[in-house]
């Protein structure tokens, strides 16, 4: 295979930085939630590192700039400091001037396409971006979605069924984010039928980060994707660990700017529908 067919992408929530060692640092620790710390920055430079081999990255719990990141830009920052030419924030949820909470994509290569919507549910604030790359007018395109569902069983049915419906007219896709549920139940089976998608390494582990026994992260992808491995990082910036997938761009998707020819320049932020 043509090694500018392969991309490597990361998904990851970060917890907008902070690190969480046990389940009571989120009541003896949670003013690290509303006011800054030098500890914040640290991981955020380690997370920068973290990412900077990727393609691709999709990062959940950024903070695009309030009380408790020192109003830093979160996702520029990032995007800055390991270099990403391309990357986008999607903010779903603001408390007053506490915090920010958004969804992140960044890239090494250049999207075609961006689309940036809300998802159903009774409590607004939960989003998804899609990143289309590939030249529709030349064949078919790859979608990469970067979601954080919602909590509730009940709300997260619901968007995974809005999800399902977008996903299902599309030829490749690949989904990943913060799911807030296990590979194995009910809701995640109708998904996966309904959208056309398969998990390549079900039931990977990534919550709790100290000593994970849950899996609330997943990548999954359109079944005729050739996947070639899908594994969990240790790395401990966060109270989830990231998780990464190579796959192998489909043979009918003709990429504008292959991944491995991209340029390193300053990020960019790419706007909605842009073509930069």
């Amino acid at each position: 295979m043509n090694p500018d067919r392969r991309l490597r992408l990361l998904s990851y929530n970060i917890q907008s930085g902070l690190t969480t060692k046990r389940y009571s640092e989120y009541f003896t620790r949670g003013w690290k939630h509303v006011f800054p710390v030098p500890s914040r920055m640290v991981n955020l430079d380690a997370i920068a590192s973290l990412i900077a081999p990727y393609d691709v990255v999709g990062l959940q719990e950024v903070d695009a700039g309030s009380l408790r990141s020192g109003f830093l830009d979160q996702a520029h920052y990032l995007a800055d400091r390991a270099r990403f030419p391309h990357f986008y924030e999607q903010t779903n949820r603001r408390v007053g001037r506490i915090s920010r909470h958004s969804n992140v994509v960044l890239s090494r290569v250049r999207p075609e396409e961006i689309q940036d919507f809300k998802l159903p549910g009774a409590i607004k604030g939960r989003g998804a971006l899609m990143v289309r790359f590939g030249d529709e007018t030349q064949g078919s395109v790859l979608d990469v979605y970067v979601v954080h569902l919602a909590l509730s069983n009940r709300a997260r049915a619901t968007q995974l069924a809005y999800l399902a419906e977008r996903m299902r007219r599309q030829a490749h896709v690949v989904l990943m984010g913060d799911l807030n549920c296990t590979s194995g139940g009910s809701t995640m089976r109708a998904f996966r039928d309904a959208a056309g998608l398969s998990e390549p390494v079900p039931g990977l582990r990534t919550f709790p980060s100290w000593k994970p026994t849950r899996q609330l992260d997943h990548i999954l992808v359109s079944q005729d994707i050739p996947v070639h491995s899908v594994k969990v990082l240790p790395q401990r910036y966060s109270d989830h660990l990231p998780i990464e997938i190579q796959l192998d761009i489909p043979a009918d998707v003709q990429m504008t700017h292959p991944p491995h020819q991209a340029q390193t320049l300053p990020a960019q932020h790419w706007q909605h529908g842009d073509g930069r």
